[in-house]
């Protein structure tokens, strides 16, 4: 057999163009991987069928949808995992699982080499090859884009030239990428940050400016994770789709930042993500109920550190491990009901609810027949001034 690459295939301009040039600079044959995390738009199908009319040997479509949601997106959903405390990490997430699939291609085809249609610009080149090199460290990553120094509209007319089937074209130069957990929007007019983004921008979501009757929704979870919607029980990946069927009808979730990349230069992205804000949301509001104080406030900083893990493509990292064990055992009272209103771009937290609440009404309430023993908090107060009084005499007396 002749000497292979394994090349993760979207089914997009530079994937495409990548077929063509890896085939031409290595003399290996080209097999196209295409790994479905939820992207529609387009049959599977259609997409295995342009790798192989760009002149891939063969071409293999990997349904992971479930695999997403469920080793993937859970685990983000309880990190409330947030880069730059805005960004949800829609294309961040779905990086490692796609390179799993290309180590493990690559392996079972006896393959020496794999490949992705990055450009040297981005973040994903990063995730890509830290990813694989974490996982199987014998192969070699190659960026045919990258390492041609190819612009996008030279890539266009690369593929004009030489004939591959692909849509895009220069009038429309958006970069795009989605999968079930968002959509990620880049270049063209955007790249000016003056420049507001304009509607048609938009596919996931709906214009929350258009007044519509509220949605209320209750969402069930069990350690973490949700396990229902309005009393119904659905799998992870059914609850990340209705999410953002009901969410993305207001509006809910648009994003537009201007975010720090990996590789030190500031990028204009435009995000729609409805179940994952509203998601987040909500799991954030059931942690407020069930979480301890000192738990809950040093959670933050361990999320903050997991987004930047997984952004910087270190999924597989040490570090990211061991975090996931911290995140994974604050989760375990993390169960109970948080209602939902879904208006106008927002999804709001109405009611919360759980077994597990720490939450005490008799403590709480400010009615007679409080169990609260306001007298014990003068020398509470007194003892936690302490060290902040002894430091001001000490000051003064300067």
């Amino acid at each position: 057999m002749a000497d292979r690459v394994v090349l993760a295939y979207s089914g997009g301009l530079d994937t495409s163009v990548g077929i063509g040039w890896l085939k031409d600079a290595t003399g290996k044959e080209v097999v196209a991987l295409a790994v479905d995390v939820g992207q529609g738009g387009e049959d599977m199908n259609d997409v295995r069928q342009r790798a192989l009319d760009c002149g891939a040997v063969e071409s293999i479509v990997v349904d992971a949808k479930e695999e997403f949601a469920d080793d993937y997106l859970m685990p983000a959903l309880k990190a409330n995992a947030l880069y730059q405390k805005r960004y949800p990490l829609v294309s961040a997430l779905s990086r490692p699982l796609i390179s799993k699939h290309l180590a493990l291609t690559a392996k079972s085809l006896g393959a020496d080499s794999v490949a992705h249609g990055c450009t040297g610009k981005g973040n994903d080149q990063v995730r890509f090859e830290a990813a694989v090199a974490a996982l199987a460290p014998d192969l070699t990553s190659i960026a045919p884009v990258r390492d041609l120094a190819l612009t996008r509209d030279k890539a266009i007319i690369y593929a004009e030239e030489h004939g591959l089937p692909i849509r895009q074209s220069a009038a429309s130069p958006y970069s795009i990428d989605k999968n079930v957990w968002g959509r990620a929007v880049e270049t063209g007019f955007l790249e000016d940050p003056w420049n507001a983004p304009i509607e048609d921008l938009y596919e996931y979501t709906q214009d929350p400016t258009v007044q519509k009757d509220a949605d209320e929704i209750t969402i069930t979870f069990e350690a973490g994770i949700p396990v229902a919607i309005d009393g119904v029980s659905l799998s992870a990946l059914a609850i990340v789709e209705k999410m953002n069927e009901l969410a993305g009808r207001h509006g809910v979730g648009r994003i537009d930042v201007v975010e720090d990349r990996l590789v030190g230069i500031k990028s204009r992205e435009v995000y729609e993500a409805p179940a994952a804000m509203a998601l987040i949301e909500a799991h954030e509001a059931l942690e407020s109920l069930t979480l301890e104080r000192d738990v809950s406030r040093y959670k933050r900083g361990v999320e903050a550190e997991w987004s930047n893990l997984v952004y910087d493509g270190l999924w597989f990292g040490g570090l990211k491990r061991s975090l996931d064990v911290f995140i994974d055992d604050t989760q375990k009272y993390v169960s109970g009901d948080i209602r939902l209103k879904l208006q106008g771009g927002r999804a709001t937290v109405t009611g919360q609810k759980s077994a597990q609440s720490l939450y005490d009404f008799d403590l709480a309430t400010y009615d007679t027949g409080d169990t609260f023993d306001q007298s014990l908090s003068k020398g509470f107060i007194e003892l936690w001034s302490l060290p902040s009084k002894i430091s001001a005499r000490r000051d003064l007396a300067q």
